[in-house]
């Protein structure tokens, strides 16, 4: 599976377990790099909601559209807690964007992740 397609398999269990079916996440029947980016970004997501919060001007985290919140998730735990290269994640989240949700959201993931992406890492 590539990088892509683990994400891409990561947005959806995000978005899943976002409309309350976390048991995408939490089974340890799933295996594989988009489980695990997932898993771990789920983890994490009360401090990622706080970054988001944070950065996303004049957007709630609660208000945003569902696929939108998917993919700052995962664009937020990859810059913080992975090493990730800051121009892969912004690209593969822009395009993710992109061609699952609205025609504004590729250019709105940008330059949340891109304010994110100036701070230091955490992980």
């Amino acid at each position: 599976m590539s990088q892509q397609e683990a994400r891409e398999r990561a947005i959806g269990l995000l978005y899943s377990a976002d409309a309350g079916d976390l048991s995408q996440i939490e089974s340890s029947e799933h295996e594989g790099r988009g489980f695990r980016l997932a898993h771990d970004t789920w983890l994490h997501v009360e401090e990622i909601d706080a970054v988001l919060d944070a950065e996303a001007t004049d957007w709630r985290v609660a208000r945003m559209p569902a696929v939108d919140r998917a993919v700052l998730r995962l664009g937020v735990y990859e810059l913080r807690y992975t090493d990730t290269p800051v121009a892969v994640v912004l690209s593969q989240a822009v395009e993710l964007a992109k061609r699952y949700s609205t025609a504004r959201s590729g250019r709105f993931v940008n330059g949340v992740l891109a304010k994110i992406a100036e701070q230091p890492r955490t992980g």
